[in-house]
């Protein structure tokens, strides 16, 4: 697959993952956000394709302008305000999921585009997860307010029409929840990952990134072969694999790495600028 910066004027879609890759600890780097606003106003489009449901991305993410948005990972995709695809739960799924979540007792955000909706006997231990994650950036953990801020006590989570389920604390392993909740359910590590804690994102099998990819580019008219993916998770793969240009940020698994047509420092490096200078994209 190659690599080479088009000199066509050939307009091309780039597609940002946020955490690790656009955003450290959900901060955005000032050099990331100008290199967004120059690629935009040299005539390339740029979206976020992002694990998080829209309504776990602050201002403080979305401000450098982007020009549509694959959220949860896959099941929602909007672009210039049209919303292209909203995937939720079943509500059979939905029901199985909850049911099993709480069997166990775990913390867990069920992750709407309007709202993320927690237990209120979990929103204590919720708290204490996220500071203590979001407290390892350089700016202290301004990335969990902003998570926090969106977040719902949701006494009737059955009720909620979910897009993705972040898992954040389990007594038992991901893979033996989804053996329970059984057909339709799929897992993946998450960003706020503690294997000691057993956490994951539960997402509806079939769905990824690259479906998304897909929805946005048949909307805008650009080839897949214009696309250019960039991302560091195990929720990145598909969409890495399926773009035109696959982008690995430095550090990221084996397997990501391994497909990826170039890496990328992250975000602490801003490391998006030199990626897009090497493009030919700024």
């Amino acid at each position: 697959m190659s690599a080479t910066p088009s000199t066509t004027g050939t307009v091309r879609a780039v597609f940002l993952d946020v955490d690790g890759t656009y955003a450290d600890y959900g901060v955005v780097p000032e050099g990331h956000a100008r290199a967004v606003r120059a690629v935009r106003e040299a005539g390339h489009r740029v979206l976020l394709c992002t694990g998080r449901p829209v309504s776990m991305l602050p201002d403080s993410i979305l401000a450098a302008g982007f020009d549509g948005i694959v959220a949860s990972a896959g099941a929602y995709v909007e672009v210039a305000g049209t919303v292209l695809v909203d995937r939720r739960f079943p509500a059979d799924l939905a029901a199985r999921t909850v049911r099993a979540l709480d069997a166990h007792d775990a913390v867990y955000v069920l992750e709407a585009q309007e709202a993320l909706h927690v237990s209120p006997a979990a929103m204590q231990r919720l708290r204490a997860i996220l500071d203590a994650h979001f407290s390892k950036a350089q700016e202290g953990p301004v990335g969990s307010s902003a998570i926090l801020g969106a977040v719902r006590t949701t006494a009737d989570r059955g009720a909620v029409p979910f897009a993705k389920v972040s898992v954040f604390e389990s007594p038992v392993a991901m893979e033996r929840l989804v053996q329970e909740i059984g057909d339709g359910i799929a897992v993946v590590a998450n960003s706020v990952a503690d294997e000691g804690r057993h956490a994951g994102e539960l997402y509806q099998f079939g769905i990824s990134k690259a479906d998304g990819v897909a929805a946005v580019i048949a909307h805008l008219g650009i080839s897949r072969e214009d696309t250019i993916a960039i991302g560091d998770g195990a929720n990145d793969l598909e969409m890495i694999a399926y773009a035109g240009v696959g982008i690995a940020i430095e550090g990221s698994s084996p397997e990501l790495m391994a497909i990826a047509d170039l890496t990328a420092a992250g975000p602490r490096q801003e490391g998006l600028v030199a990626a897009f200078a090497e493009l030919g994209l700024l």
